[in-house]
């Protein structure tokens, strides 16, 4: 966003775009009562009817970082095998009002996932959601907040499946 901001003020409206309505993924309305800027300026910010202040600049970088969650590292750790994860769209989700990041971490192992909820714990996750397998012996390794994956309709499918395959 600074980067964008130095080159030139199209690139600097364009950036701004893209990190609000895909980065993101929020209405300018939504950002702007984040950002606490006043819709009016950030429609007019991005529309290239006005350049922004070095305050008003500094408030979207800030909320840029607290909404990804890079001031602190807050997110959500996801660990599973790969093909849960790349069945995961989002890597933001409103939840109760707030934005929470999700950050994936692929395990195909109980060992590997115990690695990745430590590793998860100390890049700063909130919490977690893992596996049934190993959701137990995580929940005694680490101090935050673990959630269990229950695959219920993706079992039946999987049963159903195999079904098919032995008549």
């Amino acid at each position: 966003m600074i980067d964008a901001a130095f080159e030139s003020d199209e690139a600097f409206q364009h950036t701004l775009l893209k990190v609000i309505k895909e980065d993101l993924e929020l209405t300018a309305i939504e950002f702007s009562e984040y950002a606490n800027i006043p819709p009016s300026t950030l429609y007019k910010l991005m529309s290239g009817n006005r350049e922004p202040n070095m305050r008003t600049l500094r408030q979207i970088v800030k909320t840029i970082k607290t909404i990804e969650g890079s001031d602190k590292g807050d997110f959500i750790a996801v660990i599973a095998a790969r093909p849960v994860l790349d069945n995961i769209s989002e890597t933001k989700r409103k939840i109760g009002g707030t934005l929470c990041t999700i950050r994936e971490y692929s395990a195909t192992t109980m060992e590997e996932a115990i690695i990745a909820a430590v590793r998860a714990e100390r890049e700063g996750a909130k919490a977690l959601v893992c596996a049934p397998i190993v959701s137990p012996t995580i929940e005694k390794i680490i101090r935050i907040p673990v959630a269990t994956i229950m695959p219920k309709n993706s079992v039946i499918v999987a049963i159903e499946a195999v079904a098919r395959k032995i008549e």
